[in-house]
């Protein structure tokens, strides 16, 4: 039975507002993809706007999934914007929505979604390290990255499995980077190394060569503080892969990193078998 008078009304009125929500959450993300392929930061800002338009109808407690939906868009917009800017505040912000995400997205409910936002989170956190020099923000990337890794295997989702491998080595690096043991450096080859089972050079030749570059600074970081020359000569492999495709593709903003990257590697080598230590 079709509901009448101020019964009907309100009903329409709740049906016309979600629709209104929606709108606004599927225009935050255009916004936000605009966002990524333009320079500055208006798109963005606006895509943070919608996104917050859409959460005041869009609530936790009349729907709940779409409200963890909206939330992790807006922790994407957030985190972009404050990593283009550089400004941990709006990083915090993303953490803080990633976060109440999770609080209706559990694992038990959306594994898949769960381990997405958990990648988030970490990713995060990672430029939140990177941006305060804090090692406690890589440390709690890891965390992430390896809770996301729980339901983001590789048998269930490939490519995001690689992609969750990835980010949970540059973590580690950044971890590695910054003491005297070696722990953290080898889970981060081995995470790399996992990576690329799955970013194959044929199936995506760019993001291979990525992980091949950052695998290489794992490993030339692992021979500076071992003996002989195996890792560095891995590493030495690794760049020279890495900027094969570079070349072929032009691309010259990276060409310049990867090259150094070689060349410190190559002297590294040729220096340890003269007999130096390859420490400067």
């Amino acid at each position: 039975m079709r509901p009448t008078g101020r019964r009907w009304r309100s009903k329409r009125g709740s049906e016309c507002r979600l629709l209104w929500a929606g709108i606004q959450n599927n225009l935050g993300t255009a916004l936000s993809k605009l966002g990524e392929l333009e320079s500055g930061r208006t798109r963005l800002d606006e895509a943070v706007e919608a996104f917050r338009a859409a959460l005041e109808e869009r609530a936790r407690e009349r729907v709940p999934l779409l409200w963890a939906a909206t939330q992790n868009n807006l922790g994407n917009a957030l985190s972009r914007l404050g990593e283009r800017e550089s400004r941990p505040a709006l990083l915090e912000e993303a953490v803080a929505a990633y976060w109440a995400a999770l609080e209706v997205w559990t694992r038990e409910r959306v594994p898949l979604d769960w381990a997405m936002t958990q990648n988030n989170v970490g990713y995060v956190l990672s430029t939140l390290g990177k941006q305060e020099s804090a090692p406690m923000r890589f440390e709690a990337a890891v965390t992430a990255f390896r809770a996301a890794l729980e339901e983001r295997t590789r048998e269930r989702v490939p490519l995001d499995w690689a992609m969750t491998q990835n980010n949970l080595g540059i973590a580690l690096s950044r971890l590695g980077e910054r003491g005297g043991e070696t722990t953290h450096l080898e889970a981060a080859v081995t995470a790399y190394r996992a990576a690329l089972e799955e970013y194959t050079r044929e199936r995506m030749p760019r993001i291979w060569a990525i992980t091949q570059n950052n695998l290489g600074v794992a490993l030339r970081i692992l021979g500076e503080r071992e003996s002989g020359t195996v890792r560095l000569e891995e590493a030495v492999a690794a760049f020279r892969m890495a900027l094969g495709v570079f070349e072929a593709a032009g691309s010259g903003h990276v060409i310049g990193m990867v090259t150094q990257n070689l060349e410190d590697a190559e002297r590294l080598v040729a220096k340890r078998l003269s007999g130096g230590s390859g420490f400067e």
